[in-house]
């Protein structure tokens, strides 16, 4: 599938990799796992180790001069001690349909899409207590981005994988970074964008009249002014949860 850009170049909108394609003659496709406005992520393997990597492959328009995927590499390995990033390992090219693409190659995460996660709960949605601590592993992940002054700009359940799920979360980002020098409106962006997956984790507009004080305390009824007017930064709202007292009703729900 693809087009052209308004400079007459060749555009390329998706990849389209069938699984069993070899590329750059080092790595297999397994699957393809998820797709955004720069790119296509891929599960790979190594044909030499066999071991499976994930790959993000850039548009060639969306990646002038590879000026795009330079910067997400850099900014992978800047944070490679935050728990909820992938660790990068290598850059690669590949020719496809006469255009150079580059591809970040990184580590292979075993889990599941947070959206697909949510669909095989009962009622398709999470208890209170399960959602904070859902929403606790997310605010602590992107602190350590908002720490280094850097933001998300993305965040939503098919970016999100569920790598274990106990007394607490363990998750990935499979999917990183918008482009731009960093702003104070990109974190509250963040910020608000953490609350909404909470919301919608729990159950949405449907169960929202029903949820305790302290749930609507921290959705705020979505409103934006009131959520940042609380929590300016992932930081902010991580505080909020490790510390908060809970006296609202018992988080009860009918099996169906």
């Amino acid at each position: 599938m693809g087009g052209a850009t308004h400079t007459g170049q060749k555009r390329v909108d998706s990849f389209d990799f069938e699984s069993g394609r070899i590329l750059a003659r080092k790595f297999e496709v397994v699957s393809r796992l998820g797709a955004g406005w720069e790119g296509e992520v891929y599960h790979i393997r190594e044909l030499r180790t066999g071991i499976d990597r994930t790959a993000k492959f850039f548009f060639p328009h969306r990646n002038y001069r590879e000026r795009f995927s330079t910067i997400y590499a850099k900014k992978l390995h800047k944070f490679r001690r935050c728990k909820v990033i992938i660790e990068y390992r290598t850059q690669e090219t590949i020719t496809y349909r006469g255009l150079p693409v580059s591809f970040l190659v990184a580590d292979y995460v075993e889990g599941e899409l947070l959206s697909s996660f949510l669909d095989h709960q009962p009622g398709r949605r999470l208890t209170a207590f399960q959602g904070l601590h859902l929403l606790h592993a997310l605010a602590s992940g992107i602190d350590c981005i908002h720490r280094m002054g850097e933001y998300h700009g993305d965040l939503h359940t098919d970016n999100i994988i569920v790598q274990r799920y106990g007394l607490g979360f363990d998750l990935k980002l499979l999917d990183m970074f918008h482009w731009g020098a960093p702003k104070p409106e990109n974190i509250r962006d963040d910020v608000c964008d953490l609350v909404r997956i909470f919301y919608d984790a729990i159950g949405g507009q449907k169960h929202y009249a029903k949820q305790a004080p302290e749930v609507k305390a921290i959705c705020c009824g979505l409103k934006r002014t009131l959520i940042l007017k609380k929590f300016r930064s992932a930081g902010q709202l991580r505080d909020h949860l490790e510390t908060m007292q809970w006296q609202g009703r018992n988080d009860k729900r009918r099996r169906r």
